[in-house]
């Protein structure tokens, strides 16, 4: 499915499921709506899935990996073979993500969109090895961004055709908190100081370049806030176009796509700007300690499940969601119904 498709396919939710799964919640014998946000995010499901027989038994994680070149700028505490040691190590258990992941049956794909270096994570849909500075000129070109959409949209099709019924979305890429914040910064029109944190560990002075790093890189691009594929291509990274296109692939396929943190977001917000109505199957695990995570949900309208002062990325607020899921969702399959028990149902007052 190519971009243009994919926007094409992407409806309105399933308003009849929606209401089905409120009639079944509310004939449950518990208070009423006392599972909160539990409650609410079954009911998501059924109007993204279409049914009120929700399925979300067979998840799937999808890791975008690449690198930035914009690391050269001093904007990060490590150098770009991190990525490539990360991504590897996603293929043997060996981060907090897969642990995470196995301890909730949720399996892993990573995917090299763009990094500088080969390992043995899938590489057939690589775009470039790395982008350019974007303090010197674009990411990449404006086809690249939209070939890195589309890897995206390949992706959520191959999970789908597996039977994954819910995807996750993560990132793996050296300088990636940058490039998430340019993009933030332009599409919603603040500061870059307001969405610009330390990622992983940079001092007050590493802060403070950081920040005029990225100021530099949206003067000299110039990228149009009201396209967001511009916006991408100049001052983003390949792994946000291609988390983008997972969003965008979920929603044309209507299986529901869970943000992670602040690259996810950045790049939910993306998609968003490209279809807005690809908002509706989205879902937001938690809210990232990033500047930048609790701003950019509520440009979303979108109500994070968790706030565990999280900022990992690579999927791990996203897996921590899906336990509870799990339980709401074996709650409202399972637990007899008021009139099965022989109980008066409780009624709204």
């Amino acid at each position: 499915m190519t971009l243009d498709e994919a926007r094409k396919s992407i409806g309105p939710v399933n308003k009849n499921a929606e209401e089905a799964a409120w009639q079944h919640w509310d004939k449950i014998a518990k208070p009423l709506r006392s599972l909160g946000k539990l409650e609410k995010g079954i009911v998501r499901i059924a109007g993204i899935q279409g049914t009120p027989q929700v399925d979300v038994k067979k998840k799937a994680l999808i890791i975008m990996c690449a690198d930035n070149g914009v690391v050269e700028e001093g904007v990060t505490q490590t150098g770009q073979e991190i990525t490539a040691l990360v991504a590897e190590n996603f293929l043997d258990n060996k981060t907090c993500t897969t642990i995470m992941a196995a301890s909730c049956g949720t399996d892993l794909f990573p995917v090299d969109i763009g990094m500088v270096t080969d390992t043995r994570v899938d590489r057939s849909e690589k775009i470039a090895y790395g982008t350019a500075n974007i303090r010197k000129g674009s990411a990449m070109t404006r086809e690249q961004a939209i070939r890195a959409v589309e890897v995206g949209i390949h992706k959520a099709e191959e999970c789908v055709r597996q039977g994954y019924r819910i995807l996750a979305t993560g990132e793996m890429g050296i300088g990636n908190t940058t490039t998430s914040s340019a993009v933030i910064s332009v599409l919603l029109g603040v500061p870059v100081e307001m969405v610009t944190g330390k990622g992983a560990g940079l001092s007050d002075k590493g802060l403070d370049r950081k920040i005029q790093v990225i100021r530099d890189a949206i003067e000299f691009n110039q990228p149009d806030p009201k396209d967001a594929l511009d916006v991408v291509a100049k001052v983003g990274g390949f792994d946000l176009a291609g988390l983008a296109g997972v969003f965008l692939g979920g929603a044309a396929l209507r299986v529901p796509v869970v943000i992670d943190g602040l690259i996810s977001a950045a790049a939910a917000l993306i998609a968003q700007r490209i279809c807005p109505e690809c908002a509706s199957y989205m879902m937001a695990s938690h809210v990232s300690r990033e500047p930048a995570g609790r701003l950019v949900l509520e440009a979303l309208k979108m109500d994070p499940w968790l706030d565990c002062e999280m900022c990992l990325g690579e999927g791990s607020g996203a897996v921590a969601m899906f336990p509870l899921l799990d339980m709401a969702a074996l709650v409202y399959s399972s637990m007899e119904t008021f009139e099965g028990i022989h109980m008066d149902a409780y009624v709204p007052l």
